[in-house]
């Protein structure tokens, strides 16, 4: 790690800046400037020549390009300590370049500075600026981070002036300290004191005159600001009046005993030691001069120039009194609109010659300087200082002069502590870095406080090189070639306005040195490291980051011979004497991917041998620790691949694992068959991709003991490091116990690389599937071989107990969704243990009986589980035909079913029932085994038109499936019980109905029909009360309501007309079935629930029955009540009636509904209100007259038989008049006018036979008789006057027929009939049951005897 040039920010449009501060001038001087400069500085000293010979082409290629000329050496520059904004300014005009962030063409976010203000600063005649500054101006907000709140630009004149702007050039205010060009300004700002015995320095600006010094006290300075900037807002907003801003406070310095002065730094306060004290004051008062108890406090301020080369002054605490400056504030009390223009700038720059005349006649008062005599000096009286840089520590400086020399000075002590030569116009920085995190852990002073380190940066401008010397006596630690032309910009300040509570856990990013190049326009900052201000060029810990560094680029490189990178290793580790960062260096090595296992233990090896050969002592004990552990499992790595590729195979016998495997055999095959759809998968992850050994070591680690652990990762790194070790061991491929004793050798715990070997084994299911009886056989050997190892199976073990390594396989078992390849683990485990605890028992009872173990019983619970959940697998991923709701299918273990509660199984198969679409009658004929010739038919129905072969074959598989179904339910008789399934079904398809209600009306019919199949009335009544509560009221209710309102069915209810309708259908017949179930509740006893033995452990939530089982009983009326709003508002939908349901209910009738069906309401009772029982009457009336008109039309082939069968749902359905009387029984509307007003619609219809079975019901034949009478007439009067195929002989009997019947005929209007053209023979028959009805003594007798002559006569004319 070495310095480094980091470029931060770029200028955008420097010509634009260059153009605008140099418009008025011609090229031709620059360039002749630049030739004589660059002449000057070839002919200065013969050691230059050396320097620039190399960069000589550079610079010619330099300066032909238009913006290499050294225009930026004539500017003023300042940038800001927080590198968002830089002034360029020359004589009077100056530009102001902001902070921008920018998109490259490479899509990277960057910064730049672009031009944000420009204009010319003068206000006095010919004054010109000399110097400025950029000073950032803390935020006073609570949430402020440590940005600045804004940037204060302070600019010296000529004049004498110094005056303060915004960074949008807004004059904020103006003073005239004292009479004289202003030469230097500088600022020192508050930083945190790094020891407690740090005297805390002020805040302050100082600006240099001549032959004075002022110093203005920051607090002042920063309120003054922020109190004129708040004015000139205010004023920009409203006009308002000036409201004078605190004066500044300053003090005011003549500089005595020095001929010239150039430049200054403000040191700030401090203490003399008591030694110092005495020595000063016999210097300066003899031999008996006296002291004071204490040492004053003191303002050191160092000057640079000539008469002497430096002068140190000290001035004492209250010597002197701050003088208070009227601050002339550059805002007018009123402001005019013309002040805002662009063109004109701000304040006096518009006014009138007279408003000139009378400024420049009341200039401020000028306070008088306090002499101040210099203390002492560094005299040279040839020599000349040019520029004095302060440290940031404030201790040490560094000053340039006329001689082309830098001297570095002790403030301190007032002495030159070093000197280099042959750095003409040299331009000076510092920069202070603090010690890094991962320093301090090598360093010997980790416990102490963080420390710093110190370094001056000199720019050599006519060599164009950028230097980096550690402090003080250190050597130079960086170089750079950069241009000639550039400028090193160092601030020495931060932000003003922070004191020691505002900083708190502030992150304040300022940039301390910066180097602007104009060619380019780049700001470049100088990273160096902390480790090089250590000690010289000779540092060990140097030389070993950089061979650290050099290994790392070896690694990073793409194609390395294995031999290079073995050697280069060697002596890269070899040559590295730090013991941290030789681990380092190995620890990287090791973690490669690239390299090779031999060429990894050839080079720990070396490294080993040479700690050993090392004094014990100083050998580093981690390091050691390391190699000796990284070589062991190395040397395991190596071992275990060598055994893979061994010839010799071991043959395990193990008889009578295949009458076991043949018993499964036929569901292992369909779950294979079933599970070996192709997948996607990376082939990194591919369990067959090879186990590098970077890998396998990150996997494993040396315990103190010296034995190998293995550290769990992911899943993935698990598998893997279990298929290196023993699938080559399952197929056969390598002697196993071989393996097996490598690994003990090893130390690796049993219990570990059983972990290992079942995870593996899990894993790889389809691989082991399809050769089951091989790999479980070597499964039996590896298991054995494992468990004879020492530390498997305790010596004490008793088998009456349960023992923690076989429980570790079942545990397993239990977990995992591989079922088959958990049920082939469990059988081989079962005989394993079974072996083992005979053998045990042998050996202690030396008898034939079987030994009875709490472990083998442990062992069939699971074995039979994993049966069990092996045939629901296998159901659950038979996946479902085209057109089927589809999804993924349910991964079931023995852990998630005993999670999932006593329903869990059941809740499976439902789920499983709805992604098949299988209908409830089709399941119910699965689950009661009715497997005969409907259902063939059915499935011959379903399979559609296509070829022969298709059909056979979704049969066949339809038939696998309904078999495979049936074996599930046999497994499980008591959680699959039919009423527990029908139970289940009904459940899932009413939620997936409540997903979406409008696409998926279907799947609540399909939860009502499942529902009707529950034998159980207790589990009907408390599913059907759940499925209200939970699914159904609050849509049934927002249907009411909005059906009353506004006749219409909206988003708010989620169904449109269709679906509402089969909604309010499915509703009806829910409470019917709630009604029925509530009735039989007390007839039969309460199902008891149970489930199988072997899954009694369940511990889950309750299922969907036994929820049922613990709802409360219904109030019976309450339900009847809600069934006949539903039966309503179903009739008003399915024939698109006009209607508002709830207005055919009174208030208590209205009150009663929509509240939960186990509560006992207030229901209505007695004679309801006429008015109310008409509308009702209307409306059921209204029902059958539509009901009438949606049969089948009369013409066709059927009409009239009344034999045609109707549909079971829809407004053709035949139940509708029938509901229709019962409704009207409920509504109180007699019944006997309903069944007359369908008597008598059927006639009108033409349904003549419908018409006389209905006709035999009614009770009061009289009326109906005379309405008969009507429609015959109605009949007769179109035949014999309307009808268009009118016959001669129609018209004579017309003639024949007596007077009033011929008036009466004629008075009738057939347009009233919807079928007219009824058969004679009906209209015939229908006069004959007139004749029938009607009594002798009716009014209308007569007149029904001459309509059946009528009759009579025109059937005997056709």
């Amino acid at each position: 790690m070495s310095c480094s040039l980091l470029e931060f920010c770029r200028l955008q449009e420097l010509k634009t800046v260059r153009d605008y501060l140099f418009h008025n001038q011609t090229p031709e001087p620059l360039e002749e400037k630049s030739q004589t400069d660059n002449e000057l500085s070839w002919d200065t000293s013969d050691w230059e020549s050396a320097w620039d010979s190399g960069n000589n082409k550079e610079e010619e290629e330099g300066t032909t390009a238009g913006q290499s000329e050294p225009w930026l050496q004539d500017c003023v520059v300042s940038l800001s300590p927080c590198a968002d904004l830089l002034v360029v300014a020359h004589e009077h005009k100056a530009v102001f370049l902001s902070a921008k962030w920018r998109t490259d063409e490479s899509g990277r976010e960057e910064m730049t500075l672009a031009v944000s203000w420009t204009g010319t600063l003068n206000t006095e005649e010919g004054e010109c600026v000399s110097s400025s500054i950029c000073i950032p101006l803390a935020s006073q907000k609570r949430s402020s981070t440590g940005r600045p709140d804004w940037t204060c630009v302070v600019v010296g004149f000529t004049s004498g002036y110094v005056r303060f702007y915004t960074e949008n050039g807004v004059l904020l205010l103006a003073q005239l300290l004292h009479e004289d060009s202003v030469l230097r300004l500088k600022c020192r700002t508050y930083e945190i004191p790094r020891h407690p015995g740090v005297t805390e320095q002020h805040e302050e600006l100082s600006i240099l005159y001549p032959a004075a010094l002022v110093t203005i006290d920051g607090f002042s300075l920063f309120q003054s600001l922020r109190a004129c900037r708040n004015q000139v807002a205010r004023a920009a907003a409203a006009g308002s009046d000036m409201i004078q801003p605190p004066p500044l406070a300053y003090k005011k310095w003549g500089l005595q005993d020095m001929d010239t002065i150039v430049d200054h730094s403000s040191v700030g306060i401090m203490t003399l030691c008591v030694f110092d004290q005495m020595k000063n004051a016999s210097i300066l008062g003899g031999f008996n001069a006296s002291v004071k108890g204490s040492p004053p406090a003191m303002n050191q301020y160092v000057t640079v120039g000539g008469g002497p080369y430096t002068g140190f002054y000290y001035a004492i605490e209250g010597s002197s009194q701050p003088l208070l400056s009227h601050v002339a504030l550059a805002v007018a009390s009123k402001l005019t609109s013309a002040l805002f223009s662009a063109a004109s700038g701000w304040l006096g720059w518009s006014k009138n010659k007279n408003e000139e005349e009378a400024v420049q006649k009341q200039k401020p008062k000028v306070e008088p300087a306090t002499p101040l005599g210099i203390r002492f000096g560094l005299p040279d009286s040839r020599r000349h200082g040019e520029s004095i840089s302060l440290s940031p520590c404030n201790t040490l400086a560094g000053v340039t002069d006329d001689f082309g020399r830098v001297t570095l000075l002790d403030l301190a002590r007032g002495i030159a502590v070093r000197m280099w030569k042959g750095y003409r116009d040299a331009q000076l920085g510092w920069l202070q870095v603090s010690e890094e995190q991962g320093d301090r852990e090598f360093s010997p002073s980790a416990s102490l406080p963080r420390r710093h380190a110190l370094f001056l940066i000199i720019y050599a401008p006519r060599r164009g090189i950028l230097e980096v010397w550690a402090m003080q006596q250190g050597p130079r630690v960086g170089a750079f070639t950069v241009g000639k032309h550039c400028r090193l910009l160092y601030a020495g300040y931060r932000l003003m306005g922070v004191n020691s509570v505002t900083s708190q856990g502030w992150q304040l990013h300022t940039q301390q040195v910066c180097l602007l190049d104009p060619t380019n326009g780049a700001l470049r900052t100088v990273n160096i490291p902390f480790h090089l201000a250590l000690s010289d060029k000779k540092s060990e810990r140097a030389k070993d980051m950089h061979l650290l560094k050099r290994l790392t680029t070896i690694l990073r490189s793409r194609e390395v011979e294995p031999d290079f990178l073995e050697r280069e290793g060697k002596n890269v580790l070899l040559d590295i004497k730090h013991p941290a960062i030789k681990k380092q260096a190995l620890e990287s090595l090791l973690s490669h991917k690239n390299v090779p296992v031999s060429c990894l233990t050839n080079i720990t090896h070396t490294v080993f041998d040479t700690l050993k050969q090392q004094d014990p002592e100083e050998v580093d004990t981690a390091l050691l620790q390391l190699c000796s552990s990284q070589l062991k499992m190395l040397q395991l790595y190596s071992d275990i691949q060598q055994l893979h590729s061994a010839a010799e195979i071991e043959q395990d016998s193990l008889e009578g694992i295949e009458d076991e495997l043949s018993s499964v055999g036929p569901t292992l095959k369909r779950y294979a068959e079933l599970t070996s759809r192709p997948s996607v998968s990376f082939a990194q992850d591919s369990p067959d991709s090879p186990l590098p050994a970077q890998a396998f070591l990150s996997q494993m680690e040396c315990t103190e003991g010296g034995e190998l652990k293995v550290v769990r990762g992911s899943d993935t790194d698990w598998n893997h490091l279990g298929n290196f070790l023993f699938w080559d061991c399952l197929c056969g491929k390598c002697p196993l116990h071989k393996v097996c004793d490598r690994l003990q050798q090893a130390g690796i715990s049993p219990q570990q690389l059983l972990s290992l070997l079942l995870s593996m084994w899990l894993q790889r299911e389809k691989e082991v599937l399809q050769k089951p009886n091989e790999t479980v056989r070597n499964l039996h050997a590896l298991l054995i071989a494992l468990s004879n190892m020492k530390g498997a199976v305790e010596v004490s073990w008793d088998p009456q107990s349960i023992s923690p390594w076989w429980q570790q396989v079942r545990t397993t078992c239990i977990q995992s969704h591989n079922v088959a390849a958990a049920l082939l683990a469990a059988l081989v485990a079962y005989r394993a243990a079974k072996a083992s605890i005979t053998s045990r028992a042998d050996s202690k009872l030396q008898s034939e009986w079987e030994a009875v173990s709490l472990e083998l019983e442990q062992w069939v619970v699971c074995v039979r589980q994993l049966e069990d959940v092996l045939v629901l697998q296998t159901l659950l991923l038979v996946p479902p035909s085209q057109g089927a709701a589809g999804g993924t299918a349910a991964q079931c273990s023995i852990k998630t079913l005993l999670e999932g509660g006593t329903g869990g199984i059941a809740d499976n198969v439902s789920k499983w029932v709805f992604r098949h679409n299988l209908s409830p009658e089709r399941l119910k004929e699965i689950v009661q085994k009715k497997e005969g010739k409907n259902m063939d038919d059915k499935v011959e129905q379903q399979a559609g038109e296509g070829r022969k072969e298709e059909r056979e074959k979704s049969q066949e598989d339809t038939e696998r499936t309904a078999e495979l179904l049936v074996a599930v339910c046999q497994r499980f008789p008591h959680s699959l019980s039919p009423d527990l399934l029908f139970a289940h079904c009904c459940w899932e398809y009413v939620v997936q109905w409540n997903k979406d209600p409008e696409v998926h009306g279907r799947y609540l019919c399909w939860a009502v029909e499942h529902l009707k199949l529950v034998s159980s009335p207790h589990i009907q009544l408390g599913i059907s009360t759940m499925m209200w509560s939970t699914f159904v009221v609050k849509r049934f209710s927002a249907a009411t309501f909005l059906i009353e309102k506004v006749n219409l069915v909206h988003t708010d209810v989620g169904m449109g007309d269709k679906a509402m309708t089969s909604f309010l259908g499915c509703c009806v017949q829910l409470l019917q079935i709630l009604m029925e179930a509530d009735s039989a509740v007390e007839e039969v006893s309460a199902p008891e629930l149970s489930v199988e033995e072997v899954w009694s452990g369940a511990d889950g939530p309750a299922s969907i029955a036994e929820l049922a089982l613990e709802q409360r009983g219904v109030h019976y009326p309450l339900v009847q009540h809600h069934c006949l709003l539903a039966s309503l508002l179903h009739a008003a939908m399915t024939f698109s009636l006009k209607m508002k349901p709830l207005s055919l209910f009174d208030s208590k009738g209205k009150n009663a509904f929509f509240r939960d069906l186990t509560t006992i309401q207030l229901m209505p009772s007695g004679d309801m209100d006429p008015g109310l029982v008409s509308l009702r009457q209307e409306f059921l009336l209204q029902v059958l007259t539509n009901w009438v008109q949606a049969l089948d039309d009369p013409s066709s082939s059927d009409s009239g038989t009344g034999s045609s069968p109707l549909p079971s749902s829809g407004p053709k359905a035949g139940w509708w008049p029938s509901l229709c009387l019962e409704l009207g029984s409920l509504l109180q509307v007699n019944p006997d006018i309903l069944r007359r007003h369908l008597v008598c619609e059927l006639y009108n219809q033409g349904l003549d036979l419908r018409a006389e079975e209905v006709m035999l019901e009614v009770e009061d034949k009289d009326v109906l008789g005379s309405q008969l009478l009507v429609l015959t007439g109605q009949r007769l009067c179109y035949s014999l006057l309307h009808s268009q195929s009118q016959t001669q002989a129609a018209m004579e009997l017309l003639a024949r027929l007596p007077p009033t019947l011929c008036t009466w005929l004629k008075a009738m209007d057939p347009s009233e009939l919807r079928c007219p053209l009824v058969p004679l023979s009906q209209t015939s028959r229908l006069v004959g049951r007139l004749i029938e009805i009607l009594p002798e003594n009716h009014a209308q007798y007569v007149l029904a005897l001459h309509l059946l002559e009528a009759v009579e006569a025109l059937t005997t004319e056709d």
